[in-house]
């Protein structure tokens, strides 16, 4: 069967697979386009390299088909798949007395003759494909003393250097530090941009995913469950739903997991906006406090934030000015906080409210922790309240740590009269 344009690189149709026709994933139908970065997420032991394996041909399918740019995966001569598709699987691979240039080298076995000779051609393709991982310095070195991350992107080398039109990974960052980590997503990312490669590889983490993919495929249960646009299949009640999340939360407009607090250290009532606070959900979150917070506008970093870590946030609309009920609800929690924590965001008319609040804190006698500057903080009327003024959120980690309540933690419980401004 000839390709025509109409062709995508890679099709599967009522495609199950598995071992020793045990099903693993059934009935699958999807399909992967040119120059596309396709992620495959879910648990561990949802399948994913059960898939990459038979749409690598190293496993044969138990029912359905697979076609390579139109043509039966099964039926293609083995050369001729390796024209198209290169594989780069988790096995660790040290193959003795190999210089990195040499292995590369080794990619280009399907275009060269039966001796291996490399002509002029295929040096250029080993050279390119080093320079395409930033990894030309180490053409000469030994393969086996690379680091992981080194190895890493010289095993992607290697692939490149066959010039495939399909790039199957399993798990590329696994062994990787976090440098490499970005390294090679943004090889392979800018690999489908500027090559027209397409990509497919397992991953497990979500938020680079969702940055990186054109479309991700959402793994479990014996299905792929969700397929599309990460812009529209990552939603918070799929990535909730295919790891079972207890204490986390994936936000799609976050592009992150956040991962909620048990609440048991207290709670603080925290007035933010304008993105302050975030950075202070984030650590009273890890201190194992619960908090409410407000009064945000809906379309504030810090509502987003604030929502997927659980907090109880009490808004209003965007660009509206903040009024008296979301005012009157803020009391509220106001009244049942241990601490109140000013972010310091900015004041304006939109906002004044905000400004109250602060002033509502004192007046009920609440331990008022600000990181507002020194010269913001005079313009409040904190004579006669308990406002304690910090320069950045260590001396706010550090001033909790040593304030609230000590029954959790054995610590003694200061009241207001040991207080100090800091």
């Amino acid at each position: 069967m000839s390709k025509s344009n109409s062709d995508p690189v890679l099709a599967c149709n009522g495609l199950t697979v598995g071992y020793s026709n045990t099903p693993i994933l059934r009935d699958i139908h999807c399909t992967f386009e040119q120059g596309q970065f396709i992620s495959l997420l879910g648990p561990n032991g949802a399948g994913k390299t059960t898939l990459l394996r038979t749409l690598s041909r190293h496993l044969p399918p138990l029912s359905g088909s697979v076609a390579v740019m139109g043509r039966e995966l099964q039926a293609m001569p083995a050369l001729d798949l390796a024209r198209i598709m290169a594989v780069v699987l988790t096995n660790k691979i040290s193959p003795p007395l190999f210089s990195v240039y040499e292995f590369v080298a080794l990619g280009r076995y399907p275009h060269t003759n039966y001796l291996g000779t490399l002509n002029f051609h295929d040096k250029e393709s080993i050279l390119q494909s080093l320079q395409a991982v930033h990894a030309a310095n180490l053409a000469s070195r030994p393969f086996s003393d690379l680091s992981d991350g080194e190895r890493q992107k010289v095993l992607v080398a290697r692939a490149l250097a066959q010039e495939p039109k399909l790039l199957l990974l399993d798990e590329p960052t696994i062994h990787l530090d976090l440098k490499h980590r970005v390294e090679v997503m943004s090889i392979l990312r800018d690999l489908c941009r500027t090559k027209g490669i397409t990509v497919i590889a397992s991953l497990h983490d979500v938020d680079v995913a969702a940055k990186v993919s054109d479309q991700v495929a959402l793994i479990k249960d014996s299905s792929v469950q969700h397929y599309g646009a990460p812009e529209e299949v990552l939603t918070q009640q799929a990535v909730t739903t295919l790891y079972d999340f207890d204490k986390a939360e994936f936000n799609s407009r976050l592009g992150g997991i956040e991962l909620r607090s048990d609440g048991n250290s207290g709670k603080a009532f925290v007035l933010a906006g304008m993105a302050s606070g975030s950075h202070v959900y984030r650590m009273l979150a890890k201190k194992g406090f619960s908090f409410a917070t407000g009064v945000l506008h809906t379309n504030d970093l810090d509502f987003f934030v604030a929502d997927s870590l659980g907090g109880t946030c009490i808004t209003v609309p965007a660009m509206e000015t903040i009024n008296g009920t979301a005012t009157a609800k803020a009391h509220e929690q106001l009244a049942q906080c241990d601490v109140v924590i000013d972010c310091g965001f900015a004041l304006g008319n939109h906002n004044m409210a905000n400004g109250e609040l602060l002033q509502t804190a004192l007046e009920m006698g609440k331990p008022l922790f600000s990181l507002r500057t020194p010269d913001a903080g005079k313009k409040l009327n904190t004579q006669n309240g308990n406002y304690i003024q910090l320069k950045n959120v260590a001396e706010l980690i550090t001033t909790l740590d040593n304030y609230l309540p000590g029954k959790q933690h054995g610590l003694k419980t200061a009241g207001p009269a040991h207080m100090k401004e800091v």
